[in-house]
């Protein structure tokens, strides 16, 4: 490097402040890399990329009556924990002086979050690490709302958004990835959020599922339709995928050989994953499902998200195949339980989470976590360190159980506030959700439909007459 370049050398942080110092006389840039910085900013952009994903996945799976409300809900829900994570959700997953569950409320509003070195990493400061995180607070409720697909109200279903973050959400975050949280102390290895991303959203969805109640006609050819837009499965999945780099690698906190195989067992996971789903669809339909391929890239990266920093590329291949298939056969659980999860969130990503979890105690790694040039694990079994996989089902078993009957508390209290009853009448469930709650449409033949009939008959046509008319051919198989 030459003398005469402009750069700054990295200064190890040795300040005391709360916000890591007056930026009015120091320059705050000098504690941290600019690299890490850009991933960082780039990775938070990528994982944001992940939410609209989320919906238009969930939005193609339903039913075209209510394709919008979904999509609706997944965007509505970074409005509302955007709000929820500055408030006091950060605080309370990630304050400097945390307890075992949960954190204090010292950065309460952002305060004092700036420039000093995150409880995440010294790599990277507070502010960025808050907003990073922010994003995977917003997704988690996200995967966890299609749960209301097509017979839950918006209104408390946004009311349940900002109590299940601060009440689930933010002490499985602390306790998981926060140097103070249980889990983080007794050595549970989770890099980017089985547990508190993906085992929290798949159990608080069956929950809501539970708490709804079955859509009307389940059980009967009435609901034995097809994903009424597969275009948009595969949109959802293709944002998801991209977006997925952001968060699992992302989750390295700097730009390093770490945050590169992280970036690399993801892509390998998601892809044999969809393999493998796709190829376990073929020998029942001998069909080449399109939604079976994207449902297995979901689970194939699901199942890597906590193994992620801390497996070789190999194992990649092992998550891909046993989550996928996990996954596959999960769909049946909803039958067994007899709970209506109509996207099947909680075997894709309850089971998936479980999954990669468990694996993770089997494959970790201490020279791959290493690859940092600062983390040291015992590994798991590939370290003969077999006692992981016993810490691994712990954090598991915690962390569905919490989310799950925590979340049926929650809609319960919810379900007896005047005005706020979870689900919607069988004359707006009949019309879809998205005529009733949201007054607008995925698809503007609704209108054309109205006009059509109108025209014919020279009367005015009542919204879920005209809604009725189309049910038939929008369920049906052909």
């Amino acid at each position: 490097m030459s003398d005469s370049g402009d750069y700054v050398p990295l200064v190890p942080y040795n300040g005391t402040d709360a916000t890591g110092g007056d930026s009015l006389t120091q320059d705050l840039n000098i504690y941290y890399n600019a690299g890490d910085i850009a991933w960082m900013i780039t990775s938070t952009a990528l994982v944001l990329l992940m939410i609209p994903g989320v919906g238009f996945f969930y939005s193609g799976l339903a039913r075209r009556k209510s394709a919008l409300s979904l999509i609706w809900l997944s965007i509505m829900s970074v409005g509302v924990i955007s709000f929820q994570w500055f408030f006091w959700g950060y605080s309370l997953a990630f304050s400097h002086t945390a307890g075992s569950y949960i954190g204090d409320l010292k950065n309460f509003g952002f305060m004092n979050v700036l420039g000093a070195p995150s409880v995440g990493s010294t790599k990277v400061p507070d502010l960025l690490f808050a907003v990073y995180q922010g994003m995977f607070a917003a997704i988690t409720v996200a995967l966890a709302v299609g749960a209301v697909a097509e017979r839950g109200r918006m209104l408390p279903c946004i009311v349940f958004m900002f109590v299940w973050s601060t009440i689930i959400y933010d002490p499985i975050a602390c306790w998981t990835w926060n140097s103070s949280g249980w889990v983080f102390k007794l050595g549970g290895l989770d890099f980017a959020g089985g547990t508190p991303v993906h085992i929290s959203s798949g159990a608080a969805a069956l929950a809501y599922s539970l708490m709804l109640g079955k859509r009307r006609g389940h059980g009967t050819h009435e609901l034995n339709y097809r994903p009424h837009n597969v275009t948009h499965v595969v949109i959802g999945t293709v944002f998801l995928w991209v977006g997925w780099f952001g968060f699992n690698a992302g989750s390295a906190l700097s730009a390093n050989l770490r945050a590169v195989m992280a970036a690399v067992v993801t892509n390998l996971a998601a892809s044999v994953g969809g393999v493998t789903w796709c190829l376990l669809d073929y020998r029942l339909e001998k069909k080449w499902s399109t939604v079976g391929f994207c449902s297995g890239v979901i689970a194939g990266l699901v199942a890597i998200t906590p193994a992620s920093g801390f497996v070789p590329a190999w194992s990649a291949v092992v998550f891909g195949i046993v989550g996928a298939a996990a996954c596959n056969y999960g769909t049946k659980l909803k039958y067994l339980l007899g709970i209506d999860d109509a996207l099947d969130i909680y075997a894709v990503h309850g089971i998936g989470g479980i999954v990669g979890n468990l694996l993770t105690g089997l494959f970790a790694a201490d020279y791959i976590a290493h690859l940092d040039g600062a983390t040291t694990i015992p590994g798991g079994w590939l370290n003969h360190h077999y006692i992981q996989l016993a810490y691994q089902l712990a954090d598991s078993v915690s962390g569905l159980a919490y989310s799950f009957f925590g979340s049926c508390i929650i809609l319960l209290i919810i379900n007896f506030i005047p005005g706020l009853s979870l689900r919607s009448t069988e004359e707006d469930e009949i019309m879809g959700i998205d005529d009733a709650e949201i007054g607008e449409f995925a698809y503007d033949y609704v209108e054309i439909t109205r006009d059509v009939i109108g025209a014919t008959d020279g009367n005015s046509i009542p919204v879920s007459k005209a809604n009725s008319l189309e049910r038939p051919v929008e369920e049906s198989k052909v």
